[in-house]
């Protein structure tokens, strides 16, 4: 199969295109292997190559599920691959194997997907860029001196370079809407309750993370939560109400919507010139579609929110971290992490209980004056990201330097109540930085609603722009319905990087 017939297919083509006999999944994971060695070297997004197991699994028989034949990657992180190893982009887990999959992993593998490789992430998916210490940086195939965004940094790229069609994402803050915006693609995080963590995780930093994909059509991304959706025994929370025939919603109009439009960043002050101009652009397209545009600036203590959102952060990287000596039976160590990493631990060790639940209560809080702000409309848009895609090497060392990290291993023997004033002023600058580029999805993984990003506009340098849209939750079908509509407005399928 020729490169270009591979490119020119979604997911749901390929899988059409099996059962009509007009090609194999022998095939398709040919072309995948093809275009790994044609680009990962120059992209760095797939970190793990599963190709070998990838033709032992069609050579053994796929099962006749929905998705059979498609060539996935899977992020090193947000799910685990039995036997395989599973870093989270840590050194301290490079050895890691993990022992089973995980319930996701296991619905993919049910419905006949071939996992062809686990890709990029940073460590314990806490940056909006994927530059691990252990993998090096993953690069965009529109650009490769500048990030693909993060923290499914890896899986976006693969997809936009044509390694797959779809790629497996985690998002706790933005993790797939980041990416997803930065390279061309589209990415829908579902709603809290959605889609299963188990069996060894109960929640994604207390309710904000859960995994989907990150495809370049729509229906592709409605094919595969259609497929995965649910949660699993002894999840936490229920599934949200609203209609799970997503395939079906995909595949017709919506109908007129009213649309509130928010021009500003949300957790930042600035917003770049070109993307607002891009949120412009899309209130009009809404409005020739015939949906009614609203302004409506969503109103709360951004300062409060940022805290509360890397309070969370902090709390469950550290115990990220001591769950280091479970798997691998080494303590835990500050030369076995990066500096921020190990920095936002001895946070998360140095908070007390009530600290934590004044961050949840924020999140309470804020899902309310939320759902009140937004109960006269259907949907709401704004920029995915304040500022485009930022230079390979840009926010990594110079965000550590800037909080004086280096200091950081030398206390924390003494980390307790007495370092929180420290760490207070640290996170706040952590949480202005580190946000600075990246500010408009938390919000929605705070309140738990499913927001998706579209690729409607692009730089004047020629790097993507996405657009951010949320509904109430349990609202997937409604999202995933406008976005096929503007996908057939203003079609990005055929637009491609210069890789």
């Amino acid at each position: 199969m020729k490169f270009t017939e591979y490119r020119a297919m979604d997911a749901t083509d390929m899988i059409q295109g099996i059962r009509d006999k007009q090609f194999t999944a022998d095939e398709l994971l040919d072309a995948a292997v093809d275009r790994l060695g044609q680009v990962n070297s120059r992209i760095n997004a797939v970190v793990l190559d599963l190709t070998r197991r990838a033709a032992t699994q069609i050579s053994e028989g796929l099962p006749e599920g929905e998705l059979s034949g498609v060539p996935l990657v899977v992020k090193d992180m947000d799910g685990t691959l039995a036997d395989a190893v599973c870093t989270f982009g840590s050194r301290s887990l490079r050895d890691w194997i993990a022992p089973n999959d995980s319930t996701l992993f296991a619905r993919y593998r049910r419905n006949g997907v071939v996992f062809v490789g686990k890709t990029n992430c940073p460590e314990f998916g806490i940056m909006g860029i994927t530059e691990p210490e252990v993998h090096g940086p993953a690069r965009n195939p529109w650009n490769t001196n500048h990030t693909p965004g993060g923290s499914s940094g890896g899986s976006a790229a693969a997809v936009a370079a044509g390694i797959v069609p779809v790629g497996h994402a985690g998002d706790g803050g933005g993790s797939i809407r980041i990416p997803s915006a930065y390279c061309g693609l589209f990415g829908l995080k579902p709603s809290r309750g959605r889609m299963p963590m188990g069996p060894d995780v109960s929640e994604g930093w207390n309710g904000l993370a859960l995994p989907h994909v990150i495809t370049r059509s729509v229906r592709d991304s409605a094919l595969f939560l259609q497929q995965t959706h649910g949660p699993d025994l002894g999840a936490p929370y229920g599934e949200p109400t609203g209609s799970t025939r997503f395939v079906a919603a995909a595949g017709r109009h919506p109908r007129k919507l009213r649309v509130g439009v928010t021009r500003r960043a949300f957790l930042a002050d600035d917003q770049h010139r070109e993307i607002v101009a891009a949120v412009d652009n899309t209130a009009g397209l809404l409005a020739e579609l015939g949906h009614d545009v609203v302004e409506l600036d969503l109103t709360f203590d951004a300062e409060q929110v940022a805290e509360a959102y890397l309070t969370i952060n902090a709390a469950n990287i550290a115990r990220d971290i001591a769950e280091t000596r479970t798997k691998t039976g080494r303590d835990p160590k500050p030369q076995n992490f990066e500096r921020a990493t190990w920095f936002l631990g001895q946070v998360g060790d140095a908070l007390s209980a009530h600290e934590l639940e004044d961050a949840l209560a924020v999140v309470g809080s804020l899902t309310r004056s939320i759902a009140r702000q937004t109960e006269a409309i259907d949907v709401h848009v704004s920029a995915t990201t304040a500022q485009p895609p930022a230079a390979i090497g840009e926010l990594g060392l110079g965000l550590a330097e800037r909080l004086g990290l280096s200091t950081i291993r030398r206390v924390s023997a003494v980390a307790g109540p007495t370092m929180n004033p420290v760490f207070r002023q640290a996170i706040r600058q952590l949480a202005s930085d580190s946000l600075a580029r990246t500010p408009n999805t938390q919000i929605f993984n705070m309140t738990g609603q499913p927001a998706m990003s579209v690729p409607l506009a692009w730089t004047t340098t020629g790097l993507p722009i996405g657009i951010q849209f949320a509904a109430a939750p349990g609202q997937e079908a409604l999202l995933l319905s406008l976005g096929a509509q503007l996908e057939e407005a203003r079609p990005w399928f055929d637009r491609t990087p210069p890789l």
